[in-house]
């Protein structure tokens, strides 16, 4: 039996290898990998080999967002079974850390996520991960939505570190995968108004079809705010947006900036005793994001807007800069 793996051998270069027929351990499963999604930190390891203090220093799989089906189980596994349709939570952490005993464990030092060096990530055919990094998913959810759960657990968190609460207000910086569905999120979870802001007039028309209000990022608007969601990681764009919200509104910025170092106009910002919260990833997300899909609350299909095989990776990989109406490449490795 194959088990096909596109492999980043070098920047910009991948090659399909065959990799051994993975076997359970204790408390792990195998996963028949269905739909891989491509994030923007996938591409960024493919182009640059980093980020941050993350460096690719050898061969290594990408691909973070996943779903798929359980063809075997290895002991002490009771949460899923062989033949479960899943969606995969790519963190595992340590589960006997401080922090993970404090319910933090997204935030363990010790833990190991798909797709960042030094270890492999979903892009391969049959994958081994702790079992309870699995969440079954119902029938009438494809895998393609199933992948998307974690981008759209990524928009969850961002809400809950800004505080969303009903009737809040809110503006989303930034109409990406990430800004569209930290959108959806927000008005899932009882936004009054969800305002999307880009430079892209694409990605506005996307942001209006979905329903939001929509401002181009170079010819803002006076409103004010409750929430602002920062998911752009462009430069400035923090510091002028915060500058938006109404008194104690809170902040939460989801988009990896580009800046090492960020100004704020804290003189400005001081006043009105603004709350910044910072966002690593998610906690505790998938049940609310799988019931948030399945109930169609959010609907994540019209993000997918590029499909490729396992061989065509590269080409995902580097969709979103030679197709600039593009939005959410998915791979998938059966193919």
């Amino acid at each position: 039996m194959s088990n096909r793996a596109a492999v980043m051998t070098q920047l910009e270069e991948i090659v399909v290898e065959d990799r051994p027929e993975p076997e359970p351990g204790p408390h792990e499963a195998v996963v028949r990998v269905e739909a891989v999604g491509v994030c923007g930190s996938d591409t960024a390891y493919y182009k640059v080999g980093r980020i941050g203090d993350y460096v690719v220093d050898g061969p290594i799989i990408l691909g973070h967002e996943v779903a798929g089906q359980v063809v075997k189980v290895g002991p002490d596994v009771t949460n899923v079974a062989v033949g479960d349709r899943v969606a995969v939570e790519p963190g595992t952490p340590c589960r006997n850390c401080r922090e993970c005993m404090a319910g933090r464990y997204h935030l363990c030092p010790d833990l190991v996520f798909l797709a960042t060096p030094p270890y492999d990530g979903a892009l391969i055919e049959k994958m081994t991960i702790d079992a309870r990094n699995l969440y079954p998913i119902p029938d009438e959810m494809t895998y393609e939505e199933g992948a998307l759960l974690e981008p759209l657990s990524v928009g969850i968190w961002g809400c809950k570190r800004a505080g969303l609460e009903a009737g809040d207000d809110v503006l989303v910086t930034g109409a990406g995968p990430v800004g569209l569905l930290a959108a959806a999120a927000a008005r899932a979870l009882g936004a009054g108004s969800v305002t999307v802001t880009d430079p892209a007039e694409f990605r506005l028309e996307l942001a209006r079809g979905m329903g939001f209000r929509t401002e181009r990022s170079d010819s803002p608007g006076g409103d004010g705010f409750d929430v602002l969601l920062e998911c752009s990681g462009a430069p400035g764009v923090l510091g002028q947006a915060m500058a938006r919200l109404r008194p104690a509104g809170r902040a939460a910025m989801i988009g990896m900036s580009k800046e090492q170092a960020i100004g704020l106009p804290l003189s400005q910002l001081n006043v009105n005793e603004l709350t910044l919260s910072l966002v690593n990833r998610y906690n505790h997300t998938w049940p609310l994001a799988i019931e948030l899909v399945a109930s169609g609350r959010i609907d994540v299909a019209p993000l997918v807007t590029h499909h490729f095989p396992l061989s065509k990776s590269a080409d995902a990989l580097t969709l979103a800069s030679r197709v600039t109406d593009s939005v959410k490449a998915v791979i998938h490795p059966q193919i």
